[in-house]
C-alpha cells in the first residue's frame, strides 16, 4: 500500500465484539467499515442477531473499566439511561452451595440489559468521523491476493442488491461462535483451528419482572450458582428501579416451563431460596424468553503454523464461553486493548500470529473457570484434567470457609473475576484460614432476610488473566457453582 492511499479496516459482525474492534481499529486505519447482517436499532432493542440479549448479562468490572478507557463517561451515560450504578453493589454470591461473605473489591458496577449497553457502545462507535456502518448485508466469502486477505465479498439484503468487493487492508471477523473463518481457511488451501469443545446443553429462561423495594433487601444482584448434586441455577440482575432480568438454567437440556409459574417452581428447587423468594412476589413486566446453549467452544488459533495476512478472528469467534459465567464481554474488550497495542507498532505483517498469542492468556483463565465447573456436572462431555479431584476438595472446603471469612470470601471472587491468579489461593496466608478456619456444615441455611452488606457485583470483575503458568492445574479445575 503506497503511502497515499487510505488505509482502511473491516470488521464483520457488530455485535458488542465488532464494535469494540472497531473502535480501536478507528485510532489505527483511516477508514473503518462495520457489516452487520442485522438492521441495526438506533435504540436499545432485541435484535435478531443477538438472540441472548433478553438474558441477564454481567459486565465484569475490569470490562467496565476497559470499556470507560475507551468510552469515557459510559458508566454515567449508561445510569442516565436508567442502569444501575453504586460505588459500593449489593450482591447475593451463592456459590457450591454456600453462601459467601466477601469485601468490598473497591471498583464501580453497572446492572444493564445486554440492548441497553450494546446500543451505548455502537452509538459512541458509529459516531466517530472514520467509522462506517453497512448494516443489512450478508458476508459472502473473503477476497484474496496470493497469501494475504484483501477485503470480503458482500451481498446486501435488500432487493435488487448486487454482490460487491469491499477492499481492506485488515479483516477482522467478529461474527461470533458462527464464524465461517475456519471453512473459508479450508477453501484457501489452510489448515482450520482445532476446536475444543465442551458440550453442556444448557437452557436459559428469562424475563423481565417486576422489582420491589424489599426484594433481596435491597440487593441489586443475586447469584444461585449450579452443584453437581443440583445442575441447575439462576440470576436476578437489576436493570432499573423497578425492573428485574431474572434468568433461569439448566443443564443437559433441561428446562422449566416459559412461564411464570415454571420459573418459579424452577426457582424453588434450586440450592438456595432466595430466587424463588423474588419470584413469589412479582409479575411479569416482559414475555418469557428462551435460549439453547449446546456447547462452548474454543479455537485455536494460535496453534496454526500457517495463516493468510490480513486477517484475524476476534471475540467469540475464537471462543465461545459458556453465558452463565458472564465472561465474554469483558475477554473482547481486553481482547481489543491487546489489538490495539499490537497496531501501535505500525505493522500488520505477521499480526495473525502476534495477535492469537496476545489473546490466548486473555482466554485461559476464563475459559478453564468456564469448563472446569461445567465438567462437575455428570453427563456433561469434555476432558476433565488430572489432579481435579484434589484440587475440589480443597475448593469445597475453601467454600465452606468462606460462609464465615470474608477475606477467604474476598480471595476466591476475585480469582474466579479473573482479579488475581488461581495459584493466589495457595499463599500462605489464605491457605492457613482455608485449613484451620470456621466451616458450616451442611452447606446453606436458608437466609434471605439477611440485612444488606456492601459486596460486589456480578459485573464486577476482571482483570487481565496472568501470563505466568503455575496456575495450569488450578486455571483447569476452578470452580464458581
Amino acid at each position: 500500500m503506497h503511502r497515499h492511499e487510505q488505509r482502511h479496516a473491516l470488521v464483520l459482525g457488530a455485535s458488542l465484539g465488532g464494535l469494540l474492534a472497531a473502535r480501536v481499529l478507528a485510532d489505527h486505519f483511516d477508514r473503518v467499515t462495520l457489516v452487520e447482517r442485522d438492521a441495526l436499532p438506533e435504540r436499545a432493542e432485541q435484535r435478531k442477531g443477538v438472540p441472548q440479549g433478553r438474558h441477564a448479562h454481567g459486565l465484569l468490572a475490569s470490562g467496565l473499566r476497559t470499556l470507560e478507557s475507551l468510552f469515557p463517561g459510559l458508566g454515567e451515560s449508561l445510569a442516565a439511561e436508567g442502569a444501575m450504578r453504586t460505588d459500593l453493589p449489593q450482591t447475593r454470591w451463592i456459590l457450591g452451595g454456600r453462601r459467601l461473605k466477601s469485601e468490598s473489591l473497591g471498583f464501580p458496577g453497572v446492572c444493564a440489559s445486554r440492548p441497553t449497553l450494546e446500543a451505548e457502545v455502537r452509538r459512541r462507535v458509529l459516531a466517530l468521523p472514520n467509522v462506517a456502518l453497512r448494516d443489512r448485508h450478508d458476508v459472502l466469502g473473503l477476497v484474496v491476493e496470493g497469501e494475504r486477505v484483501c477485503g470480503a465479498r458482500l451481498l446486501g439484503r435488500r432487493d435488487e442488491s448486487a454482490e460487491e468487493v469491499v477492499h481492506a487492508e485488515l479483516v477482522v471477523d467478529a461474527t461470533g461462535r458462527g464464524s465461517r473463518l475456519p471453512t473459508w481457511l479450508e477453501e484457501l488451501g489452510y489448515a482450520a483451528p482445532v476446536e475444543e469443545r465442551v458440550r453442556m446443553g444448557m437452557t436459559y429462561t428469562s424475563a423481565r419482572v417486576r422489582r420491589r423495594p424489599t426484594h433481596a433487601n435491597g440487593d441489586l444482584v443475586v447469584v444461585v450458582g449450579a452443584t453437581p448434586e443440583v445442575p441447575r441455577a439462576g440470576a436476578a440482575l437489576a436493570v432499573a428501579h423497578d425492573e428485574w432480568i431474572v434468568t433461569v438454567m439448566g443443564y443437559l437440556g433441561a428446562r422449566p416451563e416459559p412461564t411464570l409459574e415454571g420459573m418459579r417452581a424452577w426457582a424453588s428447587q434450586l440450592i438456595a431460596p432466595d430466587l424463588a423468594a423474588l419470584l413469589a412476589d412479582t409479575e411479569l413486566v416482559s414475555p418469557v424468553a428462551t435460549y439453547q446453549f449446546p456447547h462452548a467452544g474454543r479455537r485455536r488459533y494460535e496453534r496454526l503454523r500457517r495463516h493468510p495476512e490480513g486477517v484475524i478472528a476476534f471475540g467469540d469467534a475464537i471462543c465461545g464461553f459458556n453465558p452463565i459465567f458472564a465472561q465474554g464481554m469483558t475477554v473482547a474488550a481486553h481482547e481489543a486493548l491487546a489489538l490495539s497495542i499490537l497496531l501501535a507498532t505500525g505493522r500488520t505483517d505477521g499480526l495473525w500470529r502476534r495477535f492469537y498469542a496476545r489473546a490466548r492468556p486473555i482466554v485461559d483463565v476464563p475459559w478453564a473457570i468456564a469448563t472446569g465447573n461445567d465438567l462437575r456436572i455428570e453427563g456433561v462431555e469434555g476432558t476433565r484434567p488430572a489432579g481435579a479431584t484434589l484440587l475440589d476438595r480443597y475448593l469445597d472446603r475453601l467454600l465452606a470457609v468462606a460462609e464465615h471469612d470474608p477475606k477467604v470470601g474476598t480471595a476466591f471472587l476475585r480469582v474466579t473475576n479473573l482479579l488475581d491468579a488461581p495459584s493466589s489461593l495457595m499463599k500462605p496466608a489464605t491457605m492457613l484460614r482455608v485449613l484451620f478456619g470456621r466451616r458450616a456444615t451442611p452447606a446453606l441455611p436458608a437466609d434471605t432476610t439477611r440485612p444488606p452488606s456492601p459486596s460486589t457485583s456480578v459485573g464486577h470483575v476482571v482483570g487481565t488473566p496472568p501470563t505466568d503458568d503455575p496456575d495450569a492445574p488450578f486455571r483447569a479445575t476452578m470452580r464458581i457453582g
